[in-house]
């Protein structure tokens, strides 16, 4: 399916591995400019590499800097005025028990997760609605709705996410710019391979997977990880002019893990 991009720039905050790479990895095959995002240049410099390797004629950029601040967010904005989409995929994680989650990781995860998509809305959005195009995408989770027990403050930051996105999809009513909110499911990202050996203590992943989906998520259907690049695929679908009526939507690429038709 051509998805009708390659005349679109687009920028997906935490994009060097994980599920931000796969988005930018897929929205580069469909021939948008991408601004790929880390924290270092050698980081960025790898992505770029791995995605013109797969994509030879990608038009790929890089921009080296910690998003959650808002000096990198000013700088960025000096070096790319305006965009067509928008993927807030930024975020961090971490297991720990409720009653050892001290003030400064509520607020740094706060910072992180929500205040870095914010910021990088509000310094784009205004030119979308100008050009009377744009997509803004936050990806949240589904532990926006089932708040994880082993980590409520990252839960937290996930359905903060889910009112930002309604709020400014409201906002835009009417302008030609959609905002939605893409919630995965459990996904085997760099990062949850990383998390998985923390908790498995060093079981085989295959091994872990099946326990994980009978003890910890039984209401998954899909009873297995899913791929980054199972979730790039809507993302990719969301950000391009065939989804021109999906707006203020939060869209879920869980393997249903979430019990309800709604």
């Amino acid at each position: 399916m051509n998805l009708e991009l390659s005349d679109k720039t687009a920028l997906v905050s935490g994009s060097t591995k994980g599920i931000g790479f796969a988005i930018a990895s897929q929205l580069a095959a469909e021939g948008a400019r991408v601004i790929v995002n880390g924290r270092s240049d050698k980081a960025v410099a790898e992505a770029l590499g791995q995605i013109q390797q797969a994509t030879p004629k990608a038009k790929v950029e890089g921009f080296a800097g910690d998003l959650s601040t808002t000096a990198a967010t000013e700088a960025l904005l000096n070096g790319f005025p305006a965009v067509d989409i928008l993927v807030n995929n930024l975020g961090i994680f971490e297991p720990k028990p409720f009653e050892e989650i001290p003030d400064e990781d509520w607020r740094r995860f706060f910072e992180v997760n929500v205040l870095s998509g914010v910021r990088l809305s509000r310094i784009y959005v205004a030119g979308m609605r100008q050009r009377k195009w744009g997509r803004i995408v936050f990806i949240s989770s589904e532990s926006a709705i089932q708040i994880p027990l082993e980590m409520i403050h990252y839960g937290m930051t996930k359905t903060a996410q889910l009112a930002v996105s309604r709020g400014l999809a409201e906002y835009c009513a009417g302008s030609g710019v959609t905002v939605n909110s893409v919630l995965p499911g459990p996904t085997r990202s760099a990062g949850v391979e990383e998390f998985v050996t923390l908790l498995s203590g060093g079981k085989p992943f295959e091994v872990f997977e099946k326990e994980f989906f009978k003890s910890v998520r039984p209401s998954s259907l899909i009873k297995r990880f899913a791929t980054t690049e199972e979730v790039a695929s809507l993302v990719a679908f969301v950000c391009s002019p065939a989804a021109s009526a999906i707006t203020g939507a939060a869209l879920r690429v869980d393997g249903g893990v979430v019990r309800s038709c709604f």
